[in-house]
C-alpha cells in the first residue's frame, strides 16, 4: 500500500538516538529563515557549519543559493560548482558524520567521485575533519563527546591511527 509520504532521511537520523544530536531540517530551515534573505542571492557569501554531522544546514542553504543565485548564473551546472566549491564549507566531528555530510551535500561519499554533483580535486571537498587530539575525562572527549568506546569500534572497521 502506498502512503505517498517519502520522508527525508535526515528527518528520520535526526530522531536516532546516540551521542551526537542531528538536527532536523525543519530546524535548520526556520533557523535559516531568521537570516536576511538577501544573503542567498550574494555569490559571494561564504558559509561555514563548524560541526557538521548530517550536512543538513549545508544543503539546506545549498538550496536557497540554487533558487537566489539564478539569475546571476543561469547554467545548474556552473551555479552548482559555484556554490558548492566557493560558498559552502564544513568541519565534520567524526569520520561518519564527514562521510554523511559529504554525501548529503555532493550526493557522493567522496567529494572527487564519479557521481558527485561538483568535482572536487579531493575526496574531502570543503567538508574536512581536522585531526584532533582528544581531551578524555570519564570516559569522553571534552571537546566532542565521543566516547572512548565509540572510537575504538570507528578506529577497528577503519584502521584508523591515534587521533580523529
Amino acid at each position: 500500500m502506498e502512503t505517498g509520504h517519502n520522508p527525508d532521511v535526515l528527518d528520520c537520523i535526526a530522531n536516532l538516538s546516540n551521542d551526537e544530536v542531528f538536527t532536523p531540517p525543519r530546524l535548520a530551515n526556520a533557523m535559516l529563515d531568521l537570516l536576511p534573505q538577501a544573503l542567498f542571492q550574494d555569490p559571494d557569501a561564504t558559509f561555514l557549519d563548524p560541526c557538521c554531522k548530517s550536512g543538513v544546514f549545508l544543503r539546506e542553504i545549498a538550496k536557497r543559493l540554487l533558487a537566489g543565485l539564478q539569475p546571476a548564473i543561469p547554467d545548474l551546472q556552473a551555479r552548482l560548482d559555484h556554490i558548492l566549491q566557493k560558498q559552502l564549507f564544513g568541519l565534520a566531528i567524526t569520520t561518519l558524520t564527514a562521510i554523511t555530510a559529504r554525501r548529503t551535500l555532493y550526493c557522493s561519499k567522496n567529494a572527487d567521485g564519479k557521481y558527485a554533483l561538483s568535482r572536487f580535486p579531493t575526496p574531502e571537498g570543503n567538508i574536512l575533519l581536522p585531526n584532533t587530539q582528544h581531551l578524555w575525562e570519564r570516559g569522553k572527549c571534552r571537546l566532542c563527546g565521543v566516547s572512548q568506546d565509540a572510537l575504538r569500534g570507528e578506529r577497528g572497521r577503519e584502521g584508523a591511527g591515534g587521533s580523529v
